[in-house]
């Protein structure tokens, strides 16, 4: 906290590959819910923000190594990543689901079983297929989500674990897909990735976050990348 307020400037790592979230778009420039909420942030705190981007599987490196401040990147609190670093109190939500075009009957595990499911590596999402696939299921991983999109686009896997949005962003690129929700794992809630020890830095994220969710902000951001309310798991939250 010291060092951010000395050099006036936040570090927030994102993840530039994740549509809606956090995308680079045509012009070089950063845009996304996830860059939304690290923009309010620097905002409201009055300082300069550098965003740092990184990939599912070094965001917790980057954060550790100190080549960012904080974490702002769909980073689903877990008890595993509890043992590396500490969070904020939940400020978003994820639904973990596996998606299908459309026209197909998938609604059991079993019926993953002797296909091709694209997952991006390092991720929650890799964490809960790989936990809960049958035997016979083809994980095949990439290492961020706009491969992982491609793959789907050029038929290299025929369903994908990710978030809702993220099959919006497949059908969007590819009006054939037709990918839908046809599972759901597991509905995630986010967090602000801190490095243990910074109990300042965390506290002063908390209230942060509650303000934000108090007047509305955080809803709004989220309301306009996705349709809907923030889930009760976020707005309840103590």
């Amino acid at each position: 906290m010291e060092d951010i307020i000395s050099k006036n400037k936040i570090r927030v790592s994102i993840d530039p590959a994740a549509p809606p979230y956090s995308v680079m778009d045509e012009s070089g420039k950063y845009t996304g819910s996830e860059v939304e909420v690290a923009k309010k942030l620097a905002s409201d705190w009055k300082l300069e923000l550098e965003l740092v981007p990184t990939s599912p599987a070094n965001r917790i490196p980057y954060l550790v190594s100190g080549r960012s401040d904080i974490v702002i990147s769909t980073l689903s609190i877990t008890d595993e990543r509890r043992k590396v670093i500490d969070f904020s109190k939940p400020y978003s939500a994820i639904q973990i689901v596996v998606g299908a075009p459309q026209d197909e009957s998938v609604a059991k595990l079993d019926d993953l079983v002797g296909k091709r499911v694209a997952v991006t590596r390092g991720s929650t999402n890799d964490t809960e297929i790989t936990k809960a696939a049958l035997p016979g299921t083809d994980i095949v991983r990439f290492e961020d989500d706009a491969t992982s999109i491609t793959a789907l686009i050029s038929g290299q896997a025929s369903y994908y674990v990710t978030a809702p949005a993220l099959l919006t962003t497949v059908n969007a690129k590819n009006p054939s897909a037709k990918l839908e929700p046809k599972i759901v794992l597991k509905t995630n809630v986010t967090g602000i990735g801190v490095k243990k020890g910074e109990a300042a830095l965390q506290k002063k994220l908390d209230k942060w976050v509650s303000d934000s969710l108090a007047d509305g902000s955080l809803n709004a951001i989220y309301k306009t990348a996705f349709g809907n309310d923030l889930p009760a798991e976020v707005t309840d939250a103590k």
